[in-house]
């Protein structure tokens, strides 16, 4: 299913024996735009680090209640690697995590979870790689950081990025939410991270490969909008592009 990151801040994350935060943001990688650390505000329990749960770890989204299931025990968090709240997140902090869990590498083979396309949280089916597996370098990025960021079409700039839309399956960044107003007042739409041409993170600025009117005429976005297949279908067939679905 697909959700809005804004939309999922604020859900409690639950542990098999409690309650251990809520979701403040996200990290992602800047390859292949996909979440690979959601932040918890874990209050006072865990106060002056940054508690850091992989999706390896999410069993489930309930939307009706607002929380997300985490299979693992408090103890297990409480014990993993700690990062300084006011620390990035290096690649040592990342080898010693990913090693703590026993998961596969995500960064180790040529697609979004490493060997495979999406995430396999059966251990004993996809045993961990080791560091040396290494094939390329993940740069992590917050959604609170690049939330805003200026969109540049092939021909001027089109807005600013309000938002991103994410799938929880295989916990991609399908879309960016983007908003026109300053261009089209009132109307906002939907560009996937795979129409991206490139990024300055030092200018916080996106670049994409298309036009600014085929982006105008595109299906609008609205707070009512279903993100339907059907939409979805429509949306790609404007752009003349292939789902990611097939």
């Amino acid at each position: 299913m697909l959700y809005k990151a804004k939309e999922l801040k604020g859900f409690t994350l639950d542990s098999y024996d409690g309650e251990i935060g809520k979701v403040i943001e996200f990290y992602f990688d800047d390859r292949h735009w996909a979440i690979r650390y959601l932040v918890a505000d874990t209050g006072d329990w865990l106060m002056d680090r940054q508690v850091l749960i992989s999706p390896y770890a999410l069993v489930a989204v309930n939307q009706e209640e607002q929380h997300i299931t985490v299979n693992l025990t408090k103890k297990q968090i409480e014990d993993s690697p700690s990062l300084d709240s006011d620390k990035p997140v290096s690649q040592q902090f990342e080898l010693e995590y990913y090693g703590y869990y026993e998961w596969p590498m995500y960064w180790a083979g040529p697609y979004m979870w490493g060997s495979y396309p999406t995430i396999i949280r059966d251990n004993g089916t996809c045993p961990p790689a080791s560091p040396d597996d290494k094939t390329w370098d993940p740069h992590l990025r917050s959604s609170h950081e690049v939330g805003g960021y200026t969109i540049h079409a092939s021909d001027g700039e089109i807005g600013h990025i309000e938002d991103f839309i994410i799938d929880d399956e295989s916990w991609a960044i399908r879309y960016l939410i983007i908003d026109t107003q300053n261009w089209w007042p009132g109307k906002k739409v939907l560009v996937s991270p795979q129409w991206i041409k490139n990024v300055s993170w030092s200018k916080a600025t996106v670049f994409v490969n298309l036009t600014r009117e085929i982006i105008q005429q595109s299906p609008e976005f609205t707070t009512e909008s279903l993100l339907t297949r059907d939409y979805e279908t429509e949306l790609h067939r404007h752009y003349n592009r292939q789902g990611y679905w097939l």
